[in-house]
Parts: C-alpha cells; structure tokens; sequence
C-alpha cells in the first residue's frame, strides 16, 4: 500500500495551487495523509476527488469549515499498522516522550505545523513522521512531502522528497 504523507498546504496563502509533482503522486497513491493547515476547503474538495482515499485532520489555521468537514486527531488502521494523525505535538524537545504518553497504542503518528520535516522513533517504539510542507519552506532548503509504503504490517521506504524550487 503506497502512502503520501502531506501537510501545511496554506493554499490560497502561501501558494496559489499544489505542485503538479504532488499532484501525481497524489494519483499514484492508495492513501493520502494530510495533517492539518489546509487553508481553503478547495484543496480539501481536490484532494476527496483525486484521492482513492483521504485521510485528514484540521490545523490552527483552518477555519469553520474544514472543522466541520475533518476531525482534530484522526485515528486508522492500514495494513495492520495503528496510525494517529494531528497537526500540532507541541515543542521538539520532549516530543518524542509526550507522544507516548499521548498515542500509547499507535504505531506511526503523522504531525505536521513547522513545516520542519521529521522522522524519529520515539523510546517506546512510535514512529514520528512530518512531512514538511510542499507548498512553505520556511526555513527549509526546499519544500517537501513524504512517501512511505506499508507491507505486511510493517512500515517501510519512507522517503523524504523536495520539490524543485517555484
């Protein structure tokens, strides 16, 4: 099962559209993850049309609207691995400890808000995983979203990609 992990779109706000790039991978996935800061209800409604099946959470910039259309912390199963997914965990020092106090029986949880990517294990087995944001570098070298596979119950290829610079 192919997975695309998104997050901090910010569309209208800081980019106009996804990059086509995304967009195909979009297609190519099983699931697309999106963790929060959509902006507009219009790459939610996108994203529903080209996803085979999306899955997704609000952030502290999304408004009534996607609040009411997506939950605050998304919890799925897939590929018998145990998934969480919210947009914001709070500090980088001690997240690793307070997600598994938070997401005691997860096995991968999705985040996004810093536009930082992320990929660690936690001390009691969690895998943390932010994707960046393909649309808001921020600080970053250069825009980027996740791509990771899931396999007999085990997660594997997790590939951090950069999207060439707009």
């Amino acid at each position: 099962m192919k997975l695309l992990l998104l997050s901090d779109t910010h569309i209208p706000l800081r980019a106009k559209a996804l990059p086509a790039q995304v967009l195909a991978e979009v297609d190519a996935a099983d699931v697309v993850l999106h963790a929060g800061d959509w902006v507009d209800e219009a790459t939610l409604d996108l994203l529903e049309e080209r996803s085979r099946r999306l899955i997704g959470v609000w952030g502290n910039n999304d408004g009534p609207g996607l609040r009411r259309r997506l939950p605050e912390v998304a919890r799925f199963e897939l590929g018998g691995l145990r998934f969480a997914m919210i947009h914001e965990t709070g500090a980088a020092t001690g997240r690793e400890r307070r997600c598994d106090r938070d997401f005691p029986d997860t096995d991968v949880l999705v985040f996004g808000h810093s536009h930082i990517p992320w990929d660690t294990v936690s001390p009691g087995g969690l895998r943390l995983l932010n994707p960046g944001s393909p649309t808001d570098r921020r600080r970053q070298p250069a825009c980027t979203y996740l791509t990771a596979a899931v396999a007999d119950g085990r997660l594997t290829d997790v590939r951090l990609v950069p999207l060439p610079p707009r």
